[in-house]
């Protein structure tokens, strides 16, 4: 989906470049259920939504801002299998789990995907494996600290995980010619779940 489809307000918003590649590593499945912490505007929520069969979706965030254009694009695109919860993670994990949002009581997350942790990561990481120690996480982030934040969890509880590095060139009219202008790069962090990677076996290390 373009990304001008999205009501987007002054919320930021995960790249469609790079929402493609999120969903590739996510590898959701028809009947998962998905908490998209950090969500933002929605787009990863919305797109998960209208491109796998019966699956149930939990759009964290705890920016009222944000939460409006989660339902404004809900809206938009005519989803019904995503619930905005309005609130921070992980402390609204525990009665998302138990209570269910929407009628889904006990509904366990099969995938988790982290947009930002408000500097919460290991926390937010810990609560979900605690859940569901088989989850499939993918995570997204920008700054090199948060990147080595993420390395240090993923050595001190001995997983293995698949790292990427996502950088999109987009054509600008200069002068009557195109030019390609760089965006940042953004490292995309994925593991657990069913199935492994060739590197997240050791394979290819």
């Amino acid at each position: 989906m373009r990304d001008e489809w999205f009501i987007r307000g002054r919320v930021p918003m995960t790249k469609s470049e790079v929402r493609a590649v999120s969903l590739s590593k996510l590898e959701l499945y028809p009947g998962c259920v998905l908490w998209d912490i950090g969500a933002g505007t929605g787009s990863i929520s919305v797109e998960a939504a209208l491109s796998c069969p019966d699956i149930r979706i939990a759009a964290i965030e705890y920016r009222p801002e944000a939460v409006g254009l989660i339902r404004q694009n809900c809206q938009k695109a005519g989803t019904r299998c995503i619930v905005p919860v309005e609130a921070r993670a992980p402390e609204c994990f525990e009665s998302l789990y138990t209570e269910g949002a929407a009628g889904w009581a006990y509904a366990r997350p099969t995938h988790a995907f982290i947009g930002g942790t408000s500097g919460r990561m290991e926390e937010i990481l810990d609560a979900l494996q605690d859940i569901n120690p088989g989850i499939r996480v993918v995570m997204n982030m920008i700054a090199l600290e948060s990147l080595s934040q993420a390395l240090e969890y993923i050595k001190k509880r001995d997983r293995k995980a698949e790292i990427v590095s996502v950088q999109v060139a987009r054509a600008k009219a200069a002068a009557g010619m195109h030019l390609m202008e760089g965006q940042n790069p953004v490292y995309i962090v994925s593991f657990g779940g069913g199935e492994q990677s060739a590197f997240e076996k050791g394979e290819n290390q």
